[in-house]
């Protein structure tokens, strides 16, 4: 028997050396995988029509967690925040349960059941207000023509006249006339705080022909002046 076939390692060693790095190729993706879900991003599931018709029910869009901490979001951003204050009643909570493992790998998306997803309109400091003449929001006075509301949506059927506490956030369905959003929590807690933020929108990832990637209309925002004293959330 010649020496170089005597260092050649037995079938049973090659198969569990090969289930050995099969297993760690496994471990390191779902340490990756865990991490992303935990720091970076996240899936989310549409389960209501309260953002048509930016979003659609059972849409599934990705979210950017780790925006929140470095760049707080801005008027017209979409975000993703834990419920503030019973927003949700037990019969709007999302009936979609996904697949544990596959959510926890990251591979499925989140049950959005004790989540919300609105657009941010007014900041810390704003005063957002319902409406002009003309039937627009005013954000510190300022008209704003909303470009992502379906054609002929009012932008509130609801007057109101608010000012966002420092550190919150003051959000709207597109879906003006199916949205309980903001305006409809006046007498309890309109505001969202910011510790409450998950995420940030950035793609539509499902169904492929919703495939989108989303982006801030900063031209609706452009033209409103910053409040006064305070400079953001």
């Amino acid at each position: 028997m010649s020496s170089e076939s005597a260092a050649s390692p037995s079938p049973s060693r090659r198969l569990v050396r090969g289930l050995l790095e099969t297993l760690a190729i496994i471990v390191v993706a779902v340490l990756i995988s865990t991490a992303l879900r935990a720091w970076v991003m996240r899936s989310f599931y549409i389960p209501s029509g309260s953002m048509e018709q930016t979003l659609q029910v059972d849409d599934r869009v990705l979210v950017n967690q780790l925006a929140p901490r470095f760049d707080p979001p801005d008027r017209g951003d979409i975000i993703v925040f834990d419920d503030p204050a019973d927003w949700l009643s037990d019969d709007q909570v999302s009936s979609y349960r996904p697949n544990p493992v596959l959510e926890f790998l990251g591979l499925a998306p989140s049950d959005a059941g004790q989540q919300l997803i609105k657009r941010v309109i007014g900041r810390g400091g704003d005063t957002v207000e319902c409406c002009d003449a003309q039937g627009r929001l005013l954000v510190n006075g300022e008209p704003i023509t909303e470009t992502y509301l379906e054609a002929g949506m009012a932008p509130s059927q609801m007057e109101f006249s608010v000012t966002v506490p420092d550190g919150h956030y003051w959000v709207m369905g597109d879906n003006r006339s199916n949205s309980a959003d903001s305006r409809f929590h006046q007498d309890t807690e309109p505001f969202v705080p910011a510790e409450n933020v998950v995420g940030t929108v950035f793609l539509i990832n499902w169904p492929l022909s919703h495939f989108t990637w989303m982006s801030s209309p900063e031209e609706v925002f452009a033209q409103v002046p910053e409040p006064e004293g305070i400079t953001g959330s």
